[in-house]
């Protein structure tokens, strides 16, 4: 009841049609080094946007609070901006999908779980990876952050919608030495459930990540077959994956232009929006309200269609796919969940397939090396040597260059090994036939 007045506001002020988006975060986040506490945030935030149309032109308002008093601030900046705005492009208030079906990835218990206790399981882990290996010489971090989104999302056609989600995420990051080299590497889980939050076990991998990586050359430069870790395909796959807005392939800046039906990558390769999987990014409706589902974006390597929100639809004389969220108050595309379908053949299994090649755990430098319209990147990564069908020894810092199109065609193999990212990514190792790696 209390966001009725927006919208009697709206009405008198002449507005055909309005929405109002609203977005409450809170969060927890908290640093260790040495046994203290380094660094604490506690927030909450809120985020108000609200759009309106007049005279068949579109206005559109956002502040930082909801009130009586933002209503009217809100309906007069919604007319104002519609006087002043030029933009064709289509502007669409939605009445809603048919059906929703919803699905719930809030975890009550994770906010009512006391703050000493998160911090006692901080404690716990610092002590772990201390105490892990007689190489390890600092303990970098451990770090835990907690994350509750609320969004709900009203217009003047009725729609009502309310949905609530929060996650943690937890990190340690140790320095190891061994004859002059010093190596730093890190581990993470990703969770809504306290419960699952192991301090031994995750203490355990940020130490095997750290020490495996002393004694490492970089190798000879040339043309490698490759296994590429769930970490590196994550960051790859988002920007891939970027190609099919339908925005991009408006403004004739994506490869993917001209290509739906047509087969871009290797078959082994399938991708999918998956925002009702039981996970903690699952969303049951965009930004705009419409209703998601799961769908391929590319199926066996065959690009299946575009991603749309509902401006790029209207253009386009097609429905909507659900990908309509907001980049700050503009609306552009997105995929809540983004799942490379994992395949049968363990880690192991597909370094025995390579025989001799690398292994690249990690990549850094994406904004500056890699060019996003293009696809071609040169990348400064870390991993290891595959001699024999087994990881070998470690390799020092080596540059992996290619093409984002090329190397997603040259999938040979997909692993079995999924792992999901912060960033809302699930995916596996990929084994990919050739790629140039620059060491001595």
């Amino acid at each position: 009841m209390k966001y009725d007045l927006f919208f009697k506001l709206a009405k008198e002020a002449g507005l055909e049609e309005a929405e109002l988006y609203i977005n409450r975060s809170t969060s927890l986040s908290f640093q260790l080094f040495h046994g203290e506490v380094v660094a604490y945030e506690n927030n909450d935030s809120q985020n108000v946007y609200a759009r309106g149309l007049i005279n068949g032109k579109a206005g559109s308002a956002s502040c930082d609070s909801f009130s009586k008093e933002k209503c009217a601030y809100l309906v007069n900046e919604i007319v104002g901006n519609a006087k002043v705005i030029e933009n064709d492009d289509p502007i669409i208030i939605f009445e809603g999908s048919p059906r929703y079906k919803k699905v719930n990835n809030f975890n009550k218990d994770l906010f009512d779980i006391p703050f000493e206790t998160k911090l006692a399981k901080m404690h716990e882990l610092e002590k772990e990876i201390k105490a892990g290996d007689p190489r390890i010489v600092e303990v970098q971090m451990v770090a835990y952050s907690e994350s509750g989104e609320e969004t709900i999302l009203l217009n003047s056609k009725g729609l009502n919608l309310h949905s609530k989600a929060n996650y943690f995420v937890t990190y340690g990051a140790a320095v190891a030495a061994q004859n002059g080299q010093v190596k730093s590497n890190y581990e993470l889980l990703l969770d809504n459930d306290f419960a699952k939050l192991d301090a031994k076990a995750l203490a355990r991998k940020v130490v095997d990540n750290t020490v495996a990586e002393l004694g490492g050359e970089p190798c000879d430069s040339g043309k490698y077959k490759t296994v590429l870790a769930p970490a590196v395909v994550s960051s790859l796959l988002k920007v891939y994956v970027g190609y099919a807005s339908a925005e991009e392939v408006q403004k004739k800046s994506s490869p993917f232009e001209g290509k739906v039906g047509q087969k871009i990558a290797s078959s082994k390769v399938t991708i999918e929006d998956r925002p009702l999987e039981k996970a903690v990014f699952a969303r049951w409706f965009d930004d705009e309200g419409v209703a998601t589902s799961n769908k391929p974006i590319l199926k066996n390597g065959v690009l299946q269609g575009y991603l749309y929100n509902l401006t790029t639809a209207a253009k386009d004389g097609v429905e909507s796919t659900a990908n309509g969220y907001r980049r700050g108050g503009a609306m552009g595309t997105d995929c809540p969940f983004l799942v490379l379908k994992p395949g049968k053949k363990s880690q192991e299994e597909l370094f025995q397939e390579i025989g001799d090649g690398v292994y690249i755990t990690s990549v850094q430098g994406l904004h500056a090396g890699l060019n996003r319209q293009s696809g071609n990147f040169s990348l400064q990564s870390t991993g290891f040597l595959i001699k024999d069908g087994k990881k070998d020894r470690a390799l020092d810092i080596v540059t992996v260059s290619g093409n984002l199109l090329d190397l997603f065609a040259d999938v040979t193999q997909v692993g079995s090994d999924s792992k999901t990212s912060p960033s809302g990514v699930s995916c596996p190792s990929l084994l990919i036939r050739k790629l140039s790696i620059s060491g001595k």
